[in-house]
């Protein structure tokens, strides 16, 4: 087990984002992606007055936090969920509205860690890839199944990998052979099809591929696409949402969702802007915020992270 596998990212700038809008009594906060609990236990620990509901899809996952946040006994409830189902589940609980939500994008650092799970490409494993494992398809059927030109299209706008079609043919011309069960000979084949010039830039050759795959397989940019919007709608006023994306298209949905509520749809030219074309958020952050030098040394996993937030500062009108 890596060391840094407990070590949440980022954790106490989203404590101080969220803190406004949760230190009243009976304030709710829903942690979308539970994890390992790392945020949840802050969360719990740093706003006494606080109900917590935590979502996480891999019940493993579920497991673990269980044991983690037992002693804070009712005031945490976990639900095996996907985070795109958080109107779901607040309807469920009887939930109306929450203060606070936070969204830690990353794949967790136990699913990094657990080489059976197939994310790591640093090790050998079967090509699995779902955080549910109960559910969904695997990253080896998705290899051995899918048209040539849908995985060009998954390797590019997933993975950004400009060398898609290269990488494809050399799938294909190998499945044909025997199908794909494990991620050393995907590895192999990424590093034999790329030129010299691609394998000299910016780490292991595979990782755009296994990170397509992973979004894939999960239906990760769907999930956030539906999620963020939802925990937005989800806020009562005053209430604030949190989150944490780890790679450039995430941000993107999420940034834009953000800009989105907080400017006016007011036709151009009105001498006053009526309150139902009125911003609905208000921008925590001036762009993303990135972690500090400090942090990336040491917790190499927040390096790539970008943090945004956002407060509600209207209702929606009807």
């Amino acid at each position: 087990m890596s060391n840094d596998r407990h070590v949440p990212v980022m954790l106490q700038r989203c404590l101080d984002m969220l803190a406004p809008a949760l230190q009243r009594p009976g304030a709710v906060v829903v942690d979308c992606t539970l994890g390992l609990g790392g945020h949840s236990e802050a969360l719990l620990e740093r706003f006494p007055e606080a109900r917590l509901v935590a979502l996480d899809r891999d019940k493993e996952a579920l497991r673990l936090s269980g044991e983690r946040l037992a002693p804070y006994g009712e005031r945490a409830t976990l639900v095996h969920a996907v985070y795109d189902e958080l109107p779901e589940v607040l309807d469920r609980l009887g939930i109306p509205e929450v203060d606070g939500v936070l969204f830690d994008l990353g794949v967790s650092s136990m699913q990094l860690d657990e080489a059976d799970r197939g994310f790591a490409y640093a090790q050998d494993a079967p090509l699995d890839m779902r955080m549910d494992q109960t559910t969904g398809i695997s990253a080896a059927e998705v290899l051995n199944t899918y048209a040539p030109g849908e995985l060009v299209r998954i390797l590019r706008a997933y993975g950004e990998e400009k060398q898609a079609k290269r990488i494809v043919s050399a799938i294909v011309r190998e499945r044909d052979k025997e199908p794909f069960s494990n991620s050393a000979r995907l590895v192999e084949l990424i590093r034999d099809a790329l030129p010299q010039a691609a394998k000299r830039t910016g780490g292991n050759p595979a990782k755009r591929t296994f990170q397509a795959l992973r979004i894939e397989v999960n239906r990760e940019l769907d999930s956030v696409e539906k999620a963020i919007p939802a925990a937005v709608k989800a806020l009562a006023v005053g209430g604030r949402v949190v989150v944490l994306s780890y790679q450039s298209l995430e941000d993107r949905i999420v940034k834009g969702v953000f800009a989105a509520g907080a400017a006016t749809t007011a036709p151009p030219g009105l001498p006053v802007v009526p309150e139902k074309y009125q911003p609905r958020l208000k921008l925590l952050t001036r762009g993303a915020e990135l972690p500090t030098e400090e942090e990336v040394a040491e917790n190499r996993r927040a390096a790539p992270a970008r943090l945004r937030g956002v407060e509600r500062i209207r209702k929606d009108v009807r």
